[in-house]
């Protein structure tokens, strides 16, 4: 049995438990929550519960586990994610990996020591995989230009609550450091690696160094017919009814596909002669799963994530995204927070 360990007992702590339990349940893994270890003994008593795991100091923690998922604030994860390789404990580490790149750097470097996986899920997405297929088959055409909106109502309230996600020095920024990273990772797996990035940012709502809007541009080189551009608009707002949302439109050459779920889709592909709807369902295993289907299909994205990382566990290697996607993702960001500091000019990277 794998014996996991989860440290962090907040919202995304959560989501990666029940995954976990997902995978066990669907035969993919015998692996266990045992343990678990969070600043706020309430919360860490509530996680472990259903699991019948635990509540440990870290380094007890550390003592009776196989793998780490590292769930707290970002500024947190570096000493976290040392001690855990030190010990040769595989890690599951939360996205963004540092509040800054230099930070970051230390911990790839620490995770390129054990098996890894980052958790930069929307590789595991079954729509961005159908979309990353049509892309790649050329069929299509070249990518002319990519569009992506993801908004989420600011995080620090509703069933996120997470108050550190105002604090700079916690978090590194705010929904483009914090969120967006996401989507980042998303156009290189999509379109590549981008040679300029221009961005700019605004602070809506008042928490010094944390941006609620971030709207930036990447340029490719490799695109139609003198590059491709990719365009992000990103936003924290105060529309409580809405869930986290993405919309991500490309343009090809010969077809618009697009879709509205960062999940399961469907993808939608425009062409001249037709409108072609790809179901994007999550893999077999996940529709099994004895959960209501509200729940079953967001739980597949994390379940997923963490078959592939306990696969790679087994095998000693490490997991997709690893250290370098992560990194890249961290470089880009921080180009684009030199491009919002002088009024958004672009860097050529």
């Amino acid at each position: 049995m794998i014996r996991a360990g989860i440290v962090g007992c907040g919202f995304i702590a959560n989501v990666h438990s029940w995954g976990l339990w997902a995978v066990r349940k669907a035969g993919h893994a015998d692996v266990r929550v045992t343990a678990v270890c969070d600043e706020q003994t309430e919360k860490a008593v509530a996680l472990a519960q259903p699991h019948r795991a635990e509540v440990l100091g870290f380094g007890e923690l550390l003592d009776s586990v196989d793998v780490v998922y590292v769930c707290t604030p970002t500024a947190t994860h570096l000493a976290l994610v040392e001690a855990a390789a030190d010990r040769g404990l595989a890690i599951f580490c939360e996205k963004p990996l540092a509040p800054d790149l230099a930070t970051a750097e230390r911990v790839a470097a620490a995770l390129d020591r054990v098996p890894h996986q980052v958790g930069l899920v929307l590789r595991s997405a079954p729509v961005f995989a159908a979309l990353k297929d049509a892309i790649d088959s050329g069929r299509y055409g070249a990518p002319m230009v990519a569009s992506l909106r993801d908004d989420q109502f600011f995080p620090i309230q509703g069933q996120y609550a997470s108050t550190w996600r105002a604090d700079r020095a916690m978090a590194g920024g705010g929904t483009l450091i914090e969120h967006s990273i996401h989507d980042i990772d998303l156009f290189r797996m999509l379109l590549g690696d981008p040679t300029s990035v221009s961005c700019r940012t605004a602070n809506r709502f008042g928490y010094e160094g944390i941006e609620d809007l971030a709207v930036a541009s990447f340029g490719f080189s490799g695109g139609y017919p003198d590059g491709g551009v990719a365009s992000l608009v990103s936003v924290w707002h105060q529309v409580m009814s809405r869930p986290s949302t993405r919309r991500l439109e490309v343009f090809c050459e010969e077809a618009m596909l697009w879709t509205e779920d960062d999940n399961t889709g469907p993808l939608w592909v425009q062409t001249s002669s037709s409108t072609e709807v790809i179901e994007s369902d999550p893999p077999p295993w996940v529709d099994e799963l004895p959960v209501p289907e509200e729940v079953r299909r967001p739980l597949g994205l994390y379940a997923e994530a963490s078959r592939r990382f306990l696969a790679c566990v087994s095998a000693g290697s490490a997991g997709s995204p690893g250290w370098e996607e992560a990194l890249e993702a961290h470089r880009l960001v921080d180009a684009a927070y030199a491009s919002a500091s002088t009024d958004g000019a672009p860097v050529v990277r």
